[in-house]
């Protein structure tokens, strides 16, 4: 119940996460840049990478971590297996690391809200193995 929690948790962290980033897609404006140099966050909210399939990422992983979210509600009252939510989760993780990759090796900037949302899913990741260590 603790493991579970701790999804609805963090996929709550990065809803509200990738709503603030997809509020910015909509309105094409700058993201603050927190801890990082401002126009790094611009050269990555900006760059070619910042959607995939022509679908802004924070679209993307607003879906993902409302999915995990509500997955978790259902599987907390035994409506839906264990698998979906992993499978999310994985998917979410393994797209984290390639963004992560192509802020170092290739736009070689970081944004705050993009390692955010790659520390959360991590996060998530890591409670799924615990979870299925069990």
């Amino acid at each position: 119940m603790i493991l579970t929690s701790m999804f609805l948790v963090l996929s709550g962290i990065g809803i509200i996460n990738t709503l603030y980033l997809a509020y910015h897609a909509i309105t094409k404006t700058d993201v603050a840049c927190i801890g990082f140099p401002k126009e790094w966050c611009q050269r990555v909210q900006y760059s070619p990478h910042s959607k995939t399939f022509g679908i802004p990422n924070a679209y993307a992983g607003l879906v993902m971590y409302l999915i995990i979210f509500v997955l978790t509600l259902l599987y907390r009252v035994g409506t839906v297996p264990l698998w979906p939510i992993g499978v999310v989760v994985t998917i979410g993780f393994l797209f984290s690391l390639y963004f992560m990759y192509l802020q170092a090796a290739v736009i070689k900037a970081f944004c705050t809200w993009c390692v955010i949302s790659a520390v959360d899913f991590t996060l998530l990741f890591l409670v799924l193995l615990l979870i299925l260590r069990r």
